[in-house]
C-alpha cells in the first residue's frame, strides 16, 4: 500500500528536497501551502517533481483548516517544515512568528491527537534554541538559551511536541538541525547572499557585497542529507528527538573565503576603524564590506552539533563537507545567472 505523507511548507528549501527524498521512496506526497495570490514552486520545478506532488491548501494559523485537510488526506506521516524561518524578521514580526512556528504546531498535535495518534509527526526544531550555547559541542541533553523571538517560539513547539509524545503516547520526533544550506536556499539567508553575490561579482553585475557579523560560527551541512534524517525518524519503532549536524564549525568569514576562492579571488581583510573589509587581493578592489545593519539585536556566536545519537541509532552521517557545499551552492548561482533561470 503506498504510504502518504504531508509536507508543511512544501515550498521551500527542506520541503523540496524532502519531496524529492520521498517521491523516490515512492510515497504519494501532499504539499501543504498557505493560500496566497501566487503560491512560488519554483523549488519543486527546480528539482523537476512539481508534477509528482499535490498542493493543498493549509494554514497554520486556523485549526478548523488543518483538520478538514488531514481528515480529508488521511497520511501516514505528517512532516512540519512551516515556519517564519528567518531569524533577523522574528525580531521585526516576534508574534506572528510565535503563532506560527509556536502555537501553529500545537494545532497539529492537537489535530493529531483528535485523531487518535495517527499519523507519524516531524517537527523541524532547530539549533537557534541553543543560542547562547551552555556547552560546547551540543547534544540532545545540552540546555537551552534562545536568542531570538525565533528560538523561543522553536523551543515552545519543541517542548509541546515532546509533552504531547509523552501524554498522549504520540508518535511525534523533533530533529534539531543545525543550519542546513543549499543552491535552494532563500536569499534572505546570508550563505546564499554570498554565493549569489561571489556569482554577480564574477559576471560583474556587482562590485561588493555588504554583510553583518562575519564572525558568527556555525555548523552548515547541505540540506539533501538533512532532509534523509527526517525521514529516519518517523522509521523507527519509538519516537525520539535527535540532533542532525555536521560535527565542524565555520565561520561566515570561512564561508566567504571559500565562495571567493570558487571564482578565483583571494581576499585580504582590513580593519577600517569601526568597519572592516574585504580587499581582491589581485586588484585591490573592495568587495566585503560590514554594515551594522545586518547584525542581530542580541547575536548567537558559536554553535556546534554532535550528532553521534543520530548516526548510533538512524545510521545517519553527512556525505557532503563544507568546502563541497560552498562551492556548489556558488557553482549553481553562476549557472542561474548564466542561463537567466533565477527562480529563487
Amino acid at each position: 500500500m503506498t504510504k502518504k505523507a504531508l509536507i508543511t511548507g512544501i515550498t521551500g528549501q527542506d520541503g523540496a528536497y524532502l519531496s524529492e527524498f520521498l517521491v523516490k521512496k515512492g510515497y504519494k506526497v501532499f504539499g501543504a501551502v498557505r493560500r496566497t495570490s501566487s503560491i512560488n514552486t519554483s523549488r519543486l520545478s527546480y528539482l523537476g517533481i512539481l508534477n509528482d506532488v499535490e498542493i493543498v491548501p493549509m494554514d497554520l494559523a486556523e485549526i478548523t483548516n488543518i483538520q478538514r485537510l488531514v481528515e480529508k488526506i488521511e497520511p501516514d506521516e505528517i512532516y512540519n517544515l512551516a515556519a517564519q524561518s528567518f531569524v533577523q524578521t522574528s525580531y521585526e514580526q516576534p508574534i506572528y512568528t510565535s503563532d506560527i512556528d509556536g502555537i501553529g504546531v500545537t494545532r497539529l498535535l492537537e489535530t493529531i491527537r483528535n485523531l487518535g495518534g495517527k499519523p507519524k509527526f516531524y517537527q523541524a526544531s532547530t539549533s537557534e534554541m541553543f543560542g547562547k550555547a551552555q556547552e560546547s559541542p551540543q547534544n540532545e541533553k545540552t540546555p537551552f538559551y534562545p536568542r531570538s523571538p525565533y528560538g523561543i517560539a522553536k523551543l515552545y513547539s519543541h517542548w509541546m511536541t515532546i509533552n504531547y509524545r509523552e501524554a498522549w503516547d504520540m508518535f511525534a520526533c523533533s530533529g534539531i538541525l543545525f543550519n542546513h544550506e543549499s543552491p535552494l536556499r532563500g536569499t534572505e539567508f546570508v550563505t546564499r547572499k554570498i554565493s549569489q553575490g561571489m556569482a554577480q561579482i564574477a559576471l560583474k553585475k556587482i562590485e561588493k557585497i555588504n554583510l553583518g557579523n562575519l564572525n558568527a560560527e556555525r555548523d552548515w551541512g547541505f540540506a539533501g542529507d538533512y532532509v534523509e534524517a527526517m525521514w529516519l525518524m518517523l522509521q523507527k519503532d519509538q519516537p525520539d528527538d535527535y540532533v542532525i549536524a555536521t560535527g565542524e564549525t565555520h565561520s561566515v568569514r570561512e564561508f566567504v573565503q571559500l565562495a571567493a576562492n570558487s571564482i578565483d579571488i583571494d581576499i585580504v581583510w582590513d580593519n577600517k576603524g569601526d568597519h572592516e573589509i574585504g580587499i581582491c587581493k589581485k586588484t585591490g578592489e573592495t568587495i566585503i564590506s560590514v554594515d551594522k545593519q545586518y547584525t542581530r539585536p542580541s547575536e548567537t556566536d558559536h554553535l556546534l552539533g554532535d550528532a553521534s545519537k543520530a548516526k548510533k541509532t538512524l545510521g545517519w552521517k553527512p556525505s557532503i563537507n563544507f568546502k563541497s557545499l560552498v562551492n556548489m551552492m556558488v557553482e549553481h548561482d553562476l549557472k542561474r545567472m548564466k542561463d537567466n533561470n533565477f527562480w529563487f
